[in-house]
């Protein structure tokens, strides 16, 4: 073998062991590798028997646990509701309820026997508020002397009358017993009897009136005039005291009608044209919990009115408040119902529960005293049952009394 033969062989000796070492550690590398992979990246969780649900949260009852919660129940309906915009409202005296009395002449007050009554106290209409002695004036005091004078002549002419009458009357019944005259003579002599009777009342009841207002003339007054409460009502204000001089007109009382109030009602603009305007309102706490007692309140027709810096225009209702006792300018919440009707899935208001995170929750009974929380998606609430975007499907069984007592049993808050 030359020199150059020798040469190539060893190289090529030297490449192949090369190749074969690298070749092994490429095999042990890679299985080495392996198990660091699978070690990187775990399985995250493992659950062998996943729950669903609707199926860990049932609570089984025993039959003296049940009694003792009274539970009742409701049913999931599809039914028509009308759907409603919650609004503040204040409360108002209609117009034409506020009663404001004056002095019709100049005079001093007096008290009457039951006492001026205070600002908010009940009165009923015909009561005296408040007595006034009239001043009168020389010129007036001569005019009503003079009146009464010629009221005493009208009484004597009257009297004269009647006596005449009298005699008259007399006179035709006895000639109709002694059977010369008729009976058309008495009927027509006991009718101008009646008539003269008559104006002698008249005339005495005129004088008695012109005595009662004179009074005692020389000393400027006149008999006290009865100053009533025009209507039933409440005062809210009192603006004059007994023993008080007021000129003529001046403002006494103000008497206020609330058996009837109106609500107004601020309204934006733009919820105008979705609002229907003939349906009744639903008054309430200014608060709106759903399921709370309201009262119904018919619109009425008022002068319009709007405030531009709000963007807002006011509606008006009327309110029946004989028995609710709201006060002027009291605030309440108002509902008012929005166009058109919807058809949609209900439950009684009472069924609904709220846990910690505000989620919504049914019990529905599943089984003989088998309770299980189910989830449902409350839109909005109508009256005493809740709108629900999602939840059981009609027909099912909801606890109404009671649910709160199987949320606090199932979460550990009693037993």
């Amino acid at each position: 073998m030359s020199y150059s033969s020798g040469v190539v062989t060893g190289v090529l000796a030297t490449a192949v062991a090369a190749g074969a070492a690298g070749g092994g550690w490429w095999l042990l590398a890679g299985k080495s590798a392996e198990p660091a992979k699978a070690a990187a990246h775990p399985i995250p969780a493992s659950v062998p028997h996943p729950a669903k649900e609707d199926q860990f949260n049932t609570i089984t009852l025993t039959a003296d646990a049940e009694a003792r919660l009274a539970i009742r129940t409701g049913t999931v309906e599809r039914r028509t509701v009308r759907r409603t915009r919650a609004y503040g409202g204040e409360v108002l005296v209609p117009m034409g309820r506020a009663v404001t009395v004056a002095a019709p002449v100049g005079g001093t007050l007096k008290a009457p026997s039951s006492g001026v009554p205070r600002a908010g106290e009940a009165v009923k209409a015909c009561r005296p508020v408040f007595q006034l002695l009239p001043l009168l004036t020389p010129e007036a005091q001569a005019t009503l002397s003079a009146s009464r004078v010629e009221a005493d002549g009208q009484i004597r002419n009257a009297q004269s009358q009647l006596d005449a009458a009298k005699i008259a009357l007399d006179r035709a019944e006895r000639l109709l017993k002694e059977e010369v005259g008729s009976r058309r003579m008495v009927d027509e002599a006991r009718a101008q009897f009646d008539l003269a009777q008559k104006a002698v009342e008249a005339a005495t009841a005129r004088r008695d009136l012109l005595a009662r207002v004179l009074g005692e003339v020389e000393k400027g007054t006149t008999a006290p005039l009865a100053i009533d409460c025009p209507e039933d009502g409440v005062l809210r204000t009192v603006s004059a005291l007994p023993g008080q001089t007021v000129p003529s007109g001046a403002p006494l009382f103000e008497v206020v009608d609330l058996a009837t109030v109106w609500v107004r009602v601020p309204v934006y603009v733009g919820d105008r044209p979705d609002l229907d305007p003939d349906a009744p309102a639903a008054i309430g706490n200014l608060a709106g919990r759903p399921g709370e007692l309201t009262r119904p309140a018919n619109p009425v027709p008022a002068p319009p009115s709007a405030n531009p810096a709000a963007g807002t225009v006011d509606l008006y209702y009327e309110l029946d408040n004989k028995s609710t006792g709201y006060s002027p300018g009291q605030r309440v919440g108002v509902g008012l119902p929005l166009k058109g009707e919807t058809e949609a899935l209900t439950v009684p208001w009472a069924a609904v529960l709220y846990d910690l995170q505000g989620g919504t929750w049914v019990y529905q009974r599943t089984g003989e005293r088998t309770y299980n929380r189910r989830r449902v998606t409350v839109r909005f609430a109508a009256g005493d049952v809740a709108v629900l975007a999602a939840g059981p499907p009609v027909g099912t069984v909801v606890v109404t009394a009671g649910a709160a007592e199987l949320f606090g049993t199932e979460t550990g808050f009693s037993k």
